[in-house]
């Protein structure tokens, strides 16, 4: 991923994060639904110039669903919530697909943080369960495919620490949300959030980019 791409996409993620902590919405400015996913139509676009490889247009596939879950959850974040945790759901599965093969060994001699994430999970779900009400159900299946996401970008053949970076980055974005929603209100959550999710996407992007170059290489 080069530098423009880089500056285009932090430019853009900073000028959505500076808005949203914002009293008032400008109204001269775009809608903030669009503002919200034109970072990751950033990280689309330049992921789309090398994906001539399967797992980086399953990849991509898994930005596409983000994206829509950006727009759901900005749009109307209340009623809407539910198609949110649904696309997310599903970019999740996508990438988890994009990282296989993993490795059992390394999974072996990653036994201790797996248990840290595991234990995690469960405590974190633990803390929320009793404000999810009708959502307990779907939420309970969204971390758990989270926390297998999280977990593929330890065990996975292509595994590194940027891959390893946006697993964690996520988990806590989304750590950050269920807590300021669920459980009690988070000074300054939107920001948070915001920022963690923004550099998940992006570690993740670069994590991909690095793993693909790797292999590039081994392929006469």
């Amino acid at each position: 991923m080069n530098k423009t791409y880089t500056f285009l996409f932090t430019l853009l993620a900073s000028i959505f994060v500076i808005i949203r902590s914002m009293d008032h919405y400008p109204s001269f400015l775009p809608p903030s639904w669009l503002m919200k996913i034109f970072p990751l139509l950033i990280l689309i676009l330049v992921t789309s110039q090398i994906a001539t490889r399967n797992p980086l247009k399953i990849f991509i596939t898994g930005l596409i669903f983000s994206a829509l879950g950006d727009f759901f959850l900005d749009y109307d974040s209340v009623n809407w919530f539910i198609f949110g945790l649904g696309s997310f759901l599903i970019a999740h599965i996508f990438y988890i697909f994009s990282l296989k093969p993993i490795s059992l060994l390394t999974a072996k001699k990653r036994s201790l943080i797996i248990a840290a994430y595991l234990i995690y999970g469960v405590s974190m779900f633990t803390l929320i369960s009793s404000g999810l009400g009708e959502l307990f159900i779907p939420v309970l299946i969204y971390m758990g495919v989270l926390l297998i996401m999280a977990l593929t970008t330890l065990i996975s053949n292509k595994a590194n620490k940027w891959l390893i970076i946006g697993g964690l980055s996520f988990v806590i974005s989304d750590s950050l949300l269920g807590i300021n929603k669920f459980y009690n209100p988070v000074a300054n959550a939107q920001l948070f959030i915001m920022i963690s999710y923004y550099f998940a996407q992006y570690a993740l992007v670069r994590g991909m980019f690095i793993a693909y170059k790797s292999n590039h290489k081994k392929t006469p």
